[in-house]
């Protein structure tokens, strides 16, 4: 996906490159740095959170726990339904 994506995003300076590989390689380590990186990602507010995989289970544990007694409180209906 990231070299489909770079060769579309880069697509002139590759074009008007002397060596079109070698700029396809250079624009696609550009693009895995700046926009194919979860850290980059949570900088911008994409993501809430970057989790370790050492941390998954922890992290998912705590959600669950979190959400074991919740309930869901819908509002009071306005209007009944009224025989027509």
């Amino acid at each position: 996906m990231r070299r489909g994506a770079a060769e579309i995003i880069f697509k002139g300076e590759i074009a008007k490159a002397d060596d079109p590989a070698a700029k396809w390689q250079e624009k696609e380590a550009q693009y895995k740095e700046q926009f194919a990186n979860p850290y980059e990602a949570a900088a911008r507010g994409y993501v809430d959170e970057v989790i370790r995989p050492s941390q998954t289970r922890s992290k998912i544990i705590a959600a669950l726990d979190m959400l074991r007694n919740k309930v869901e409180k819908l509002p009071r209906k306005k209007h009944g339904n009224i025989p027509l």
